[in-house]
Protein backbone atom coordinates (compact mmCIF):
# COMPACT_ATOMS: atom_id res chain seq x y z
CA UNK A 1 0.00 0.00 0.00
CA UNK A 2 1.29 3.30 -1.04
CA UNK A 3 2.20 5.16 2.03
CA UNK A 4 1.84 8.68 0.26
CA UNK A 5 -1.52 7.88 -0.85
CA UNK A 6 -2.45 6.82 3.11
CA UNK A 7 -0.53 10.70 3.76
CA UNK A 8 -2.64 12.24 1.82
CA UNK A 9 -6.28 10.17 3.27
CA UNK A 10 -4.75 11.51 6.23
CA UNK A 11 -4.47 14.65 5.66
CA UNK A 12 -8.19 15.07 3.81
CA UNK A 13 -9.43 13.37 6.91
CA UNK A 14 -7.86 15.60 8.80
CA UNK A 15 -9.33 19.30 6.76
CA UNK A 16 -12.08 17.66 4.94
CA UNK A 17 -10.62 19.05 1.87
CA UNK A 18 -9.22 16.95 -0.57
CA UNK A 19 -7.67 20.11 -2.53
CA UNK A 20 -6.41 21.88 -0.09
CA UNK A 21 -4.77 18.04 1.71
CA UNK A 22 -3.17 17.59 -1.72
CA UNK A 23 -1.87 20.72 -1.84
CA UNK A 24 0.37 20.35 1.29
CA UNK A 25 1.92 17.79 -0.67
CA UNK A 26 2.40 19.39 -3.90
CA UNK A 27 -0.62 17.77 -6.02
CA UNK A 28 -2.73 19.20 -7.84
CA UNK A 29 -6.96 18.56 -7.54
CA UNK A 30 -7.28 16.40 -10.31
CA UNK A 31 -4.33 14.11 -8.79
CA UNK A 32 -5.48 14.01 -5.54
CA UNK A 33 -8.79 12.59 -6.63
CA UNK A 34 -6.90 9.78 -8.81
CA UNK A 35 -4.50 8.93 -5.64
CA UNK A 36 -8.19 8.81 -2.88
CA UNK A 37 -9.47 6.40 -5.74
CA UNK A 38 -6.99 4.29 -6.40
CA UNK A 39 -6.78 4.32 -2.08
CA UNK A 40 -10.23 2.81 -2.03
CA UNK A 41 -9.97 0.47 -4.08
CA UNK A 42 -7.01 -1.14 -3.12
CA UNK A 43 -9.10 -1.12 0.62
CA UNK A 44 -12.56 -1.62 -1.34
CA UNK A 45 -14.36 0.78 0.20
CA UNK A 46 -15.36 4.57 0.13
CA UNK A 47 -13.39 6.57 2.69
CA UNK A 48 -15.02 9.73 1.63
CA UNK A 49 -18.95 11.12 1.06
CA UNK A 50 -18.39 13.79 -1.08
CA UNK A 51 -20.37 15.69 -2.56
CA UNK A 52 -19.89 19.32 -4.48
CA UNK A 53 -20.43 21.23 -1.32
CA UNK A 54 -18.15 19.69 1.34
CA UNK A 55 -16.62 15.91 1.79
CA UNK A 56 -16.85 14.23 4.77
CA UNK A 57 -15.70 10.86 6.10
CA UNK A 58 -17.39 8.18 5.89
CA UNK A 59 -18.12 5.22 8.52
CA UNK A 60 -15.18 3.20 6.60
CA UNK A 61 -12.66 5.52 6.31
CA UNK A 62 -13.59 6.70 10.06
CA UNK A 63 -12.43 2.83 11.09
CA UNK A 64 -9.49 3.20 8.62
CA UNK A 65 -8.32 5.95 9.85
CA UNK A 66 -6.15 5.34 13.03
CA UNK A 67 -4.83 2.54 11.10
CA UNK A 68 -3.26 4.64 8.36
CA UNK A 69 -1.85 7.16 11.13
CA UNK A 70 -0.37 4.65 12.57
CA UNK A 71 0.99 3.16 9.35
CA UNK A 72 2.15 5.74 8.79
CA UNK A 73 3.86 6.78 12.37
CA UNK A 74 5.60 3.35 11.74
CA UNK A 75 7.50 4.94 8.82
CA UNK A 76 8.27 8.28 10.52
CA UNK A 77 10.08 5.68 13.29
CA UNK A 78 11.56 3.93 10.26
CA UNK A 79 12.98 6.87 8.48
CA UNK A 80 14.03 8.53 12.10
CA UNK A 81 16.09 5.35 13.21
CA UNK A 82 17.82 5.20 9.90
CA UNK A 83 18.53 8.95 10.42
CA UNK A 84 16.77 10.20 7.50
CA UNK A 85 13.67 11.92 9.35
CA UNK A 86 12.00 14.93 8.78
CA UNK A 87 13.19 17.79 11.36
CA UNK A 88 10.01 20.12 10.27
CA UNK A 89 7.20 18.03 11.84
CA UNK A 90 3.96 18.84 10.34
CA UNK A 91 0.11 18.11 10.41
CA UNK A 92 -2.72 19.52 12.45
CA UNK A 93 -3.32 17.89 16.16
CA UNK A 94 -7.01 17.37 17.37
CA UNK A 95 -6.56 17.67 20.92
CA UNK A 96 -9.77 17.69 23.55
CA UNK A 97 -9.18 18.99 26.90
CA UNK A 98 -11.40 20.66 29.91
CA UNK A 99 -11.95 24.50 29.01
CA UNK A 100 -10.71 25.26 32.72
CA UNK A 101 -7.76 23.85 32.47
CA UNK A 102 -7.12 25.04 28.66
CA UNK A 103 -7.79 28.71 30.25
CA UNK A 104 -5.37 28.61 32.99
CA UNK A 105 -2.65 26.39 31.33
CA UNK A 106 -2.81 25.29 27.71
CA UNK A 107 -3.84 28.53 26.46
CA UNK A 108 -0.94 30.53 27.95
CA UNK A 109 1.04 28.46 26.16
CA UNK A 110 0.18 27.91 22.56
CA UNK A 111 2.13 31.12 20.84
CA UNK A 112 5.60 29.04 22.35
CA UNK A 113 4.44 25.40 20.95
CA UNK A 114 3.67 27.37 18.01
CA UNK A 115 6.67 29.03 17.52
CA UNK A 116 8.62 26.11 18.45
CA UNK A 117 6.87 23.89 15.29
CA UNK A 118 5.79 26.29 12.86
CA UNK A 119 4.35 23.37 11.00
CA UNK A 120 2.21 21.83 13.31
CA UNK A 121 -1.49 23.18 13.45
CA UNK A 122 -3.81 22.68 16.91
CA UNK A 123 -7.45 21.69 16.34
CA UNK A 124 -8.35 22.34 19.96
CA UNK A 125 -12.14 21.15 21.56
CA UNK A 126 -12.13 22.74 24.66
CA UNK A 127 -15.37 21.44 26.99
CA UNK A 128 -15.11 20.34 30.76
CA UNK A 129 -17.72 17.46 29.13
CA UNK A 130 -15.88 14.75 28.47
CA UNK A 131 -15.58 13.50 24.38
CA UNK A 132 -15.24 10.04 22.93
CA UNK A 133 -11.62 9.96 21.76
CA UNK A 134 -11.48 7.48 19.28
CA UNK A 135 -14.79 8.18 18.19
CA UNK A 136 -14.08 11.53 17.86
CA UNK A 137 -11.21 11.30 15.52
CA UNK A 138 -8.39 12.96 18.05
CA UNK A 139 -5.13 12.93 18.75
CA UNK A 140 -4.54 13.59 22.32
CA UNK A 141 -7.00 14.44 25.07
CA UNK A 142 -6.46 15.53 28.66
CA UNK A 143 -8.50 13.91 31.27
CA UNK A 144 -9.32 14.02 35.46
CA UNK A 145 -8.22 9.88 35.38
CA UNK A 146 -6.56 7.28 33.85
CA UNK A 147 -7.30 5.07 30.42
CA UNK A 148 -9.76 2.58 31.25
CA UNK A 149 -10.70 1.40 27.48
CA UNK A 150 -8.01 -0.76 26.76
CA UNK A 151 -7.90 0.93 23.11
CA UNK A 152 -6.54 3.95 24.86
CA UNK A 153 -3.01 4.95 26.60
CA UNK A 154 -2.39 7.32 29.45
CA UNK A 155 0.37 9.34 30.43
CA UNK A 156 0.06 10.75 33.98
CA UNK A 157 0.74 14.84 33.95
CA UNK A 158 -0.04 16.25 37.47
CA UNK A 159 -1.66 15.33 40.21
CA UNK A 160 -5.26 16.19 41.00
CA UNK A 161 -5.71 17.16 44.62
CA UNK A 162 -8.88 18.47 45.86
CA UNK A 163 -10.72 20.11 48.15
CA UNK A 164 -14.07 22.17 49.51
CA UNK A 165 -13.88 25.77 49.18
CA UNK A 166 -16.08 28.99 49.82
CA UNK A 167 -15.55 32.64 49.89
CA UNK A 168 -14.91 34.28 53.40
CA UNK A 169 -18.28 36.53 52.61
CA UNK A 170 -20.41 33.85 52.89
CA UNK A 171 -18.84 31.83 55.48
CA UNK A 172 -18.94 34.96 57.89
CA UNK A 173 -22.60 35.45 56.94
CA UNK A 174 -23.71 31.57 56.60
CA UNK A 175 -21.08 29.81 59.72
CA UNK A 176 -18.46 27.96 58.69
CA UNK A 177 -18.86 23.84 59.09
CA UNK A 178 -17.10 22.08 61.26
CA UNK A 179 -18.12 18.76 61.27
CA UNK A 180 -19.36 17.07 57.45
CA UNK A 181 -22.94 16.64 58.90
CA UNK A 182 -22.91 20.47 58.97
CA UNK A 183 -23.22 20.25 55.31
CA UNK A 184 -26.10 19.53 54.85
CA UNK A 185 -27.48 23.10 56.55
CA UNK A 186 -25.31 25.07 53.70
CA UNK A 187 -26.10 25.99 50.29
CA UNK A 188 -23.92 23.48 47.88
CA UNK A 189 -22.46 24.41 44.31
CA UNK A 190 -22.00 20.47 43.02
CA UNK A 191 -20.00 19.87 39.47
CA UNK A 192 -22.91 18.21 37.16
CA UNK A 193 -22.82 14.16 37.28
CA UNK A 194 -20.17 14.36 39.87
CA UNK A 195 -20.00 11.05 41.68
CA UNK A 196 -20.08 11.38 45.59
CA UNK A 197 -16.29 11.03 47.22
CA UNK A 198 -15.44 10.10 50.47
CA UNK A 199 -14.44 12.66 53.13
CA UNK A 200 -12.12 10.63 55.80
CA UNK A 201 -10.83 12.94 58.92
CA UNK A 202 -7.02 12.97 59.44
CA UNK A 203 -7.17 10.20 62.30
CA UNK A 204 -8.88 8.30 59.08
CA UNK A 205 -12.00 7.45 62.05
CA UNK A 206 -14.26 9.12 60.56
CA UNK A 207 -15.69 9.30 57.16
CA UNK A 208 -18.68 11.03 54.99
CA UNK A 209 -19.19 12.07 51.68
CA UNK A 210 -19.41 15.06 49.64
CA UNK A 211 -21.86 16.23 48.34
CA UNK A 212 -23.72 14.45 51.27
CA UNK A 213 -26.11 11.76 51.48
CA UNK A 214 -29.10 13.94 52.71
CA UNK A 215 -30.16 17.40 51.37
CA UNK A 216 -29.99 18.85 47.71
CA UNK A 217 -27.68 20.46 45.90
CA UNK A 218 -28.22 24.41 45.55
CA UNK A 219 -26.54 24.59 42.46
CA UNK A 220 -25.39 22.15 39.94
CA UNK A 221 -22.78 22.99 36.97
CA UNK A 222 -21.32 21.69 34.27
CA UNK A 223 -18.00 24.48 34.25
CA UNK A 224 -15.21 24.46 36.41
CA UNK A 225 -14.38 27.93 35.93
CA UNK A 226 -17.90 29.25 36.59
CA UNK A 227 -18.26 27.09 39.70
CA UNK A 228 -14.85 29.17 40.91
CA UNK A 229 -16.56 32.15 39.89
CA UNK A 230 -19.76 31.38 41.55
CA UNK A 231 -18.05 30.27 44.86
CA UNK A 232 -16.01 33.63 44.56
CA UNK A 233 -19.59 35.62 44.59
CA UNK A 234 -20.80 33.59 47.81
CA UNK A 235 -23.07 31.05 46.02
CA UNK A 236 -22.16 28.38 48.91
CA UNK A 237 -19.72 25.64 48.87
CA UNK A 238 -18.06 23.15 46.54
CA UNK A 239 -15.21 20.73 45.80
CA UNK A 240 -12.92 21.82 43.42
CA UNK A 241 -9.60 20.82 42.19
CA UNK A 242 -6.41 22.75 43.65
CA UNK A 243 -4.65 23.70 39.89
CA UNK A 244 -8.34 25.53 39.59
CA UNK A 245 -8.40 27.40 42.74
CA UNK A 246 -4.57 27.77 44.03
CA UNK A 247 -4.65 31.51 43.23
CA UNK A 248 -7.68 32.40 45.17
CA UNK A 249 -6.67 30.24 47.80
CA UNK A 250 -3.52 32.57 47.83
CA UNK A 251 -5.13 35.86 47.49
CA UNK A 252 -7.78 34.90 50.30
CA UNK A 253 -11.01 35.49 47.81
CA UNK A 254 -11.40 31.34 48.64
CA UNK A 255 -10.78 29.70 51.78
CA UNK A 256 -10.74 25.88 52.35
CA UNK A 257 -13.81 24.28 54.51
CA UNK A 258 -13.39 21.41 56.50
CA UNK A 259 -9.04 21.30 56.00
CA UNK A 260 -9.12 18.61 58.58
CA UNK A 261 -10.60 16.16 56.10
CA UNK A 262 -9.23 14.76 53.18
CA UNK A 263 -11.35 13.72 49.75
CA UNK A 264 -10.42 10.72 49.10
CA UNK A 265 -9.79 10.51 45.60
CA UNK A 266 -7.61 9.23 43.01
CA UNK A 267 -7.79 11.46 40.19
CA UNK A 268 -4.88 13.06 38.36
CA UNK A 269 -4.19 14.90 34.90
CA UNK A 270 -3.70 12.47 32.55
CA UNK A 271 -2.48 12.74 28.43
CA UNK A 272 -4.47 10.11 27.18
CA UNK A 273 -4.31 9.09 23.20
CA UNK A 274 -5.16 5.89 20.96
CA UNK A 275 -3.28 3.35 21.83
CA UNK A 276 -1.11 2.23 18.92
CA UNK A 277 3.18 0.69 18.53
CA UNK A 278 4.20 4.16 17.79
CA UNK A 279 3.34 7.68 18.72
CA UNK A 280 2.85 10.59 15.73
CA UNK A 281 5.81 12.87 15.71
CA UNK A 282 2.58 15.58 16.38
CA UNK A 283 1.35 14.14 19.04
CA UNK A 284 5.11 13.25 20.79
CA UNK A 285 6.40 16.45 21.18
CA UNK A 286 3.04 18.08 22.05
CA UNK A 287 2.90 15.52 25.14
CA UNK A 288 6.92 16.27 25.97
CA UNK A 289 6.20 19.87 25.79
CA UNK A 290 3.17 19.87 27.71
CA UNK A 291 5.60 17.83 30.33
CA UNK A 292 8.04 20.19 30.00
CA UNK A 293 6.21 23.08 30.97
CA UNK A 294 3.27 22.09 33.24
CA UNK A 295 4.44 19.06 35.19
CA UNK A 296 8.36 19.29 37.35
CA UNK A 297 6.61 19.85 39.74
CA UNK A 298 2.87 22.07 38.30
CA UNK A 299 2.93 25.87 39.17
CA UNK A 300 0.14 25.07 41.63
CA UNK A 301 2.58 22.89 43.76
CA UNK A 302 5.60 24.99 43.96
CA UNK A 303 4.46 27.43 46.59
CA UNK A 304 2.54 26.17 50.31
CA UNK A 305 -0.77 26.90 50.27
CA UNK A 306 -3.34 28.37 53.18
CA UNK A 307 -4.99 25.39 55.36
Amino acid sequence: MDTKSLRLFVLAAETLNISAAGKQLGLNPSVSSAWLSKLEKQVGADLFHRTTRKVALSIEGIEFLPYAKEILAQEDAALAALGRSNPNISGTLRFAASSTFSQRFIIPLLPEFLERYPDINVELNLSDTQVKLIEGGYDLALRNYAAEDSSLIGRRLANDKRVLCASPDYLNENGTPETPEELTQHQLLVFLNANPRKLISGDGMQESTFPPDKGKPRVICDDGASMRLAAKAGVGICMSSIWNIYTELNDGTLVRVLPSYQIEDKSAVWLVYPKSNVLTAKVRVFIDFLVEKIGNPPIWEQSSLPN
